[in-house]
């Protein structure tokens, strides 16, 4: 019996309460085997109860005696008495074993991903960045969309990067708050990225590793579209809190942002929740609601398939101006419903990822009116 075949055992053992397996949660350390004996650690969490630790003990044991274990010793970590919450499932992501982290300093590392291109990703990326670095938080943005990287364009930014002392890495860009960098930034403009899968893993690997992003809070990284290499390999490079799969209120968009969803939780990734884009649009001169892509069923598919909801955005020009000038509607208008949607949207973000955090505050007025005249100055 190998120490490959125990953790496949022991991924059919479900954290209670969750879909997610206690593998893949994190929580199964230091494996070792010994003909027909195993012995393994629990690395619980201080606020998990007796009742559940006793729980996932026990069917442990029994998804290791049915491969044939006969003698199963299981440590575990003292747990709290009775009455704690279980954790979230995205508070302790963890690489597989053997693989390097890629992003040491920075704390949650969100993948903002859709099933399809067309509904807004790169926008709702952008200015859910510049959102949570004006609720305070330390922010990074990676443009991983090899093929159609737009992050340069709409954050008001086509320099070349510059590297660190070292010469070794390079220096994210910072704008609003929020650094950032792109493979846009690294090939020619208007240049067709023609990559095979292996060149894409490849890229990807080196936008994480060789740019200095420093100690950061939360690491936004811009998906390209659909279910492929890219998404792949950051599942498995980098520790991710989770995913937010942004959608449109049609059908077509719906069922490829369904194949999202299952695609992240096949790999392990917790889906933080589902936002709505483009949900209506409000005429500016006599005030008529049209849904133009129908209404309501982000909403719908985010109760079917027991994701969270993280909002709606509505169809507004002023999204569109803002993105073309590279001046995020966040930065452009702190105070208009569009940047109040995302900035609601980031709210419910940092209180899925930190329940109960030694929470930073939202930023002075003075940072909202830097951001209302562009804050930040282009370069690193």
């Amino acid at each position: 019996m190998s120490e490959r075949e125990i953790l496949e055992a022991l991924r059919t053992v479900k954290y209670p309460g969750f879909t997610r397996d206690i593998v893949s949660f994190g929580i199964v350390r230091d494996v070792r085997v010994d003909g027909d004996r195993a012995r393994f650690r629990l690395e619980l969490s201080a606020n998990t109860t007796r009742e559940v630790a006793a729980r996932i003990q026990e069917d442990s044991r029994r998804a290791l005696e049915r491969i044939g274990i006969a003698s199963v010793e299981i440590l575990a970590a003292p747990v709290p008495a009775p009455g704690g919450a279980p954790p979230p499932p995205h508070t302790a992501p963890t690489l597989p074993l053997g693989e390097e982290d890629l992003l040491p300093g920075v704390k949650h590392t969100v993948a903002v991903a859709s099933g399809k291109g067309g509904v807004g990703k790169s926008t709702v990326a952008v200015n859910l960045a510049v959102a949570l670095a004006a609720r305070g938080a330390r922010v990074g943005l990676l443009d991983a969309d090899i093929y159609g990287p737009s992050i340069p364009l709409m954050m008001g930014t086509d320099e070349p990067p510059r590297r660190g002392e070292s010469g070794r890495s390079l220096l994210p860009f910072e704008r609003f708050g929020v650094r950032f960098m792109s493979l846009g930034f690294l090939v020619e403009r208007n240049a067709a990225v023609i990559w095979r899968g292996p060149m894409v893993m490849k890229a990807l690997s080196q936008l994480l590793a060789d740019v200095d992003w420093g100690e950061l809070d939360v690491l936004v990284v811009d998906m390209p579209p659909g279910t492929g290499d890219a998404q792949l390999t950051l599942s498995q490079k980098v520790r991710l809190a989770g995913a937010i799969i942004v959608t449109t209120p049609q059908d077509v968009a719906l069922a490829d942002a369904i194949k999202g969803v299952a695609m992240f939780r096949k790999v392990g990734v917790d889906v933080l929740g589902i936002v709505e884009n483009m949900s209506a649009f409000a005429c500016p001169h006599c005030g008529t609601r049209t849904d133009i892509f129908g209404h309501g069923g982000g909403r719908a598919e985010a109760e079917r398939l027991e994701a969270p909801f993280l909002g709606e955005i509505a169809i507004d020009p002023s999204i569109r101006v803002s993105g073309d000038c590279g001046v995020p509607v966040v930065a452009a208008d702190p105070d208009s419903p569009s940047a109040a949607s995302f900035l609601a949207i980031a709210d419910r973000l940092l209180k899925s990822l930190d329940p109960e955090p030694a929470s930073p505050e939202p930023q002075s007025p003075g940072f909202l009116e830097r951001l209302r005249r562009g804050w930040g100055s282009k370069g690193a």
